[in-house]
């Protein structure tokens, strides 16, 4: 609940950036307390689908009985995955969104491969990260977080075929959010 709670605002702005339209197929990567998957739920609509993808077993299980019906009816997937490896099909996803997940992957080149392999021709990745200089204030950044710049998360996903498409901040209050919005490059034929 604190997750859902802490992170409200930048999952729903990742979503309104993303803007899935009804029927398309979508993903939460790194899902955390499940807030987004609710939202992307919601826009994509019944002909829509939404895979979750998440480490933590445990919010895997709560996603598992919070979502149990939408699960049924095949709207939603959960996987027991990380960014640097979808499980996933190639060009199979209209857009995802990962919001407070790259603090904890080395290799971003890795992350927007992977990204870029699952996304159709079409689609968008939002990512979502804190201001880099406001998490450096924060004591939990001692436990394992990578802190970056923005211009060097959005030049990996460049090394990896991504290109921005849009960049937004999120919030000037404590806890300012930065939305990286990324598409695929243009493939020279």
């Amino acid at each position: 609940m604190m997750m859902n709670r802490r992170n409200r605002r930048t999952i729903k702005a990742a979503v309104d950036a993303l803007s899935p339209a009804p029927g398309t197929v979508v993903a939460d990567i790194g899902f955390g307390g499940g807030f987004g998957i609710g939202l992307l739920l919601d826009r994509v609509g019944m002909p829509g689908r939404v895979h979750g993808i998440e480490v933590s077993t445990t919010m895997l299980s709560r996603a598992a009985r919070r979502f149990r019906g939408e699960i049924a009816d095949g709207r939603l997937t959960l996987h027991a995955a990380s960014l640097t490896d979808l499980p996933l099909p190639n060009a199979s996803l209209d857009g995802a969104i990962t919001v407070n997940t790259i603090y904890f992957i080395d290799d971003l080149v890795r992350v927007f491969s992977e990204l870029g392999r699952a996304l159709k021709a079409s689609g968008h990745a939002v990512l979502g990260m804190a201001d880099p200089d406001w998490m450096r204030a924060q004591p939990a950044v001692n436990h394992g977080f990578r802190i970056r710049p923005v211009s060097s998360v959005i030049d990996a996903a460049a090394d990896a075929g991504l290109i921005l498409d849009d960049h937004r901040r999120v919030g000037q209050g404590p806890y300012p959010y930065h939305l990286v919005v990324l598409r695929l490059a243009e493939r020279v034929l």
